[in-house]
């Protein structure tokens, strides 16, 4: 079957396989992108956070836990909107059932706007982008990170099965929707150069303060052999804008 968006998380077995991926300390998610985001957020206590597409806002809560001021997420799936909801019990955030898309960015809120492995999923990022900066108090922070391009660009190497070893690159900069197999389903998602992400975050008005590109570091793996699997490709591209 074929998902777009959140709703392959609206599928009971989808959703258990890949809280079962997600929680894998050697995950990409994990090892490589979180401590790139935590770096490129830099100081946020006191700070009002809107996170799009939070999922089960496990980040919400350590947000919050961190000095936070408030935190926003926007999830377009139920079932992790439900899961979001009983993360934050007792906290200081909120949880809305919007998505990216539908999500109506009241002028000048947020201190910080983030988004973790989830824009690639959006056919449009002119307007999120738009959208964004427009949210955003002057001089506030986007943060985000995509899949990076080079492994958007094709699936090819899939057909392998998830844990690849090799990676085809190929119809780079043909941009557009590309169909991922993905836990035993098809999830879309849509492929971009990073040029298009640099060109896109300075047409909506942002400054790009620092891109990363997921460079693996040993200490966030406990095996030599996934670590060294990680240094074959790019898995992760970030960016830190401000206003």
């Amino acid at each position: 079957m074929e998902f777009r968006g959140a709703s392959a998380y609206d599928q009971d077995e989808f959703l258990s396989n890949y809280m079962k991926r997600r929680s894998r300390k050697d995950s990409p998610n994990n090892a490589i992108e979180t401590p790139i985001i935590y770096e490129l957020l830099g100081t946020f206590q006191n700070k009002s956070i809107l996170d799009l597409r939070c999922g089960d806002a496990s980040f919400g809560m350590e947000l919050l836990n961190q000095g936070a001021a408030f935190y926003t997420g926007v999830e377009g799936s139920k079932q992790m909107v439900t899961s979001a909801n009983l993360t934050l019990t007792d906290k200081n955030g909120s949880i809305l059932h919007e998505t990216m898309e539908s999500f109506s960015y009241p002028p000048e809120k947020f201190d910080i706007v983030t988004s973790r492995f989830a824009i690639h999923y959006v056919p449009d990022v002119h307007l999120l982008f738009q959208n964004v900066h427009k949210t955003i108090k002057e001089n506030g922070k986007f943060v985000f990170s995509v899949q990076h391009p080079l492994t958007t660009s094709s699936f090819i190497s899939k057909q392998s099965g998830d844990k690849r070893v090799n990676w085809v690159v190929d119809d780079y900069f043909l941009e557009g929707e590309r169909k991922e197999p993905w836990i035993e389903q098809i999830v879309v998602k849509y492929h971009r150069t990073t040029e298009h992400y640099f060109k896109a975050l300075t047409e909506a008005g942002f400054s790009i303060v620092d891109l990363r590109e997921g460079t693996p570091k040993r200490e966030h793996f406990t095996s030599d052999q996934e670590f060294e699997r990680r240094l074959r490709i790019p898995v992760v591209l970030a960016f830190s804008c401000t206003k």
